[in-house]
């Protein structure tokens, strides 16, 4: 069994379907929206970057290309194992197995921090917040890459999947902790239908997700984010 960071919340469509979530990673927003819009506020040149909730590691080899230090920090440790085989040639990378509520580094030791699609739930989120308050150095910057369940097919999809999900009571818990938020437009583009049905069966109960297959054709999808992020 894999040992888990305590007091992690589980995310069972990585947890679960490690190989099929790597589709996902490689089918989101495929004109790099969210990475222009982070370089857009703060240049990754220079940096310490930290992903936290890394998973397996996606996104770690394209922040080494130009920070000077990067540390993921994923509570799975499966995934953790992952990241750090696909990382193992970065002499400037490390992951580690930890979580949002307890960041196993320094205090005032890095400039960036994204958790995307991480760590968003707003309202239970401020043992993570004071955290990022006690990692980041004075002048740097924290984002959090989450979905606008107000707008886009998938914004529909994932309200419809979750009714209970109060995208206005998350916007006042960042606001009124002083981030600020960024709409942004991305998509879905997979190569083949097969991969974005398999990727539909982990992001949606199963009736969700054939409901989702039968009334919608191709394989790309319109889908809106909230860029959020905050100053230190």
């Amino acid at each position: 069994m894999a040992r888990i960071a305590p007091g992690a919340r589980a995310s069972p469509n990585i947890w679960e379907h490690p190989a099929v979530y790597e589709l996902e990673n490689r089918a989101v927003d495929p004109a790099g929206v969210i990475e222009d819009t982070m370089q857009s506020c703060r240049s990754w040149s220079g940096a310490t970057i930290l992903d936290l909730g890394c998973g397996s590691g996606y996104h770690l080899p394209r922040f080494a290309a130009q920070a000077d230090r990067v540390v993921g920090v994923e509570p799975h440790g499966d995934l953790v194992r992952w990241a750090r085989l696909r990382t193992r040639a970065l002499f400037n990378t490390k992951v580690l197995l930890g979580s949002a509520q307890a960041v196993p580094l320094p205090d005032a030791s890095v400039d960036i921090v994204q958790a995307r699609w991480a760590y968003f739930f707003g309202p239970g989120c401020e043992p993570g917040l004071r955290e990022l308050d006690r990692v980041l150095r004075p002048g740097g910057i924290a984002f959090v890459i989450d979905n606008d369940t107000t707008r886009s097919t998938f914004g529909r999809w994932f309200s419809r999947a979750l009714p209970d999900y109060d995208a206005l009571a998350v916007e006042r818990f960042f606001s009124g902790h002083g981030w600020q938020s960024l709409r942004r437009d991305i998509s879905w583009h997979f190569d083949h239908r097969a991969d974005f049905e398999a990727v539909v069966r982990i992001e949606f109960a199963p009736d969700q997700a054939e409901r989702i297959l039968a009334e919608h054709d191709g394989c790309e999808v319109d889908y809106a984010i909230n860029i959020r992020f905050r100053h230190y």
